[in-house]
Order: C-alpha cells, then structure tokens, then sequence
C-alpha cells in the first residue's frame, strides 16, 4: 500500500499541546496509529503521513486527534478519538455571527453558563465532550450523542434559554435510551 498525507492546521498557540511534554503527545498518536506528524510550530501547519503499513482510516483519526487539541481539547480527551465508534463535529460560530466577535463572545458564554454549568449539564445529558476555542465548538462522543449535542448548540445560537435548552436534551436523552434498551433486548448477546 502506498503511503498518503493529509494536511490540517493548528492555532500556533496548540502546537505546545499537540506535541506534549517531550514530544510525548505527537509519539503517543505516531505509535497508536502507525503515522508520522510533521508539525510546523511556526504556522501550526500538520502534516499526517501514513506509512507503508499503515491503514489510510488511522491517517485521517490522527487528523481529527490533532484537529481537536488544535481546538482546545486535552490530549486524553482527543484520544477518545481512537475508538472507531468516537467521532469529532466542529461548529464554527463565524458561519452564524460571520467575524461579529462580540455575537460569536455573547453565544460562547451562553454555551458556557455561569462558572460553567451549561457546558457541564450538556455534557453530562449528551455524553459527550465540548470545546470552546476561538470561534468554534468541538464535540467529542459518538454520532447520536453529537448530533444532540450539536442541535442544543444550534438552540443557544438561535437564542434559545437554557431551560428550553435542558428540556430538549433531557427528552432526547430518553429517546436515547429507549433505543439502547431495545437494542439491548434484541441483540442475540441478550437471548443467552
């Protein structure tokens, strides 16, 4: 097989993040995923290369791990990414606001909440992970919960208040796990 690359960009201010204590972090997603970083601490430019043996999907999970401490996440958090059922959802608040930075401010700290509670409540409801860096969110988890996730974003962006907010999600979470416990009752592991 032959070997591919793929580009992505970090802000200059992540490169530290990305390559870690000692170069630990850019080793850790090298080794997992049979690929080699270049990154260019001057531009934040990355490149992704895989290698002979490499599997062209670990190429494009080493983008999204690099992409996601690029936005803000910690390292142990863009690892999630490893697992193939983990996907990553940027939202950029520029494509709502266009460059207002006070609107694209405003939504961020709704998101946000008062010491950080709304974050957390939607983490917690949606089992994901969110980010908020520079003019994005970033969602961690898997495409059901994200897709939440990303809808309660959508909501706070439009001007929803939180309580309709926490509603929506709190409905959906039911949804939710209706669904896994069907799953569950109707998978052969469940019959034995």
């Amino acid at each position: 097989m032959s070997s591919g690359s793929l580009r992505v960009r970090a802000p200059k201010e992540r490169v530290g993040a990305l390559i870690g204590p000692d170069g630990r972090t850019k080793a850790a997603i090298e080794r997992r995923l049979s690929v080699k970083l270049n990154i260019d601490g001057e531009t934040g430019d990355i490149e992704v290369t895989s290698g002979p043996e490499g599997n062209p999907a670990d190429m494009f999970r080493a983008r999204d791990i690099a992409t996601a401490i690029g936005r803000g996440f910690s390292p142990e958090n863009a690892f999630r990414l490893l697992d193939e059922d983990t996907v990553l959802m940027v939202i950029d608040l520029r494509d709502f606001f266009g460059r207002s930075e006070a609107d694209i401010e405003r939504v961020k700290g709704r998101i946000i909440g008062e010491r950080g509670k709304a974050r957390r409540n939607l983490e917690e409801l949606t089992g994901t992970r969110i980010s908020l860096y520079g003019h994005t969110v970033a969602l961690i988890g898997d495409v059901e919960h994200c897709d939440v996730a990303r809808e309660a974003v959508y909501m706070f962006i439009k001007g929803s208040t939180h309580n309709s907010v926490y509603r929506f999600l709190q409905s959906k979470r039911s949804e939710l796990k209706k669904r896994e416990i069907e799953i569950w009752k109707t998978s052969p592991e469940s019959e034995e």
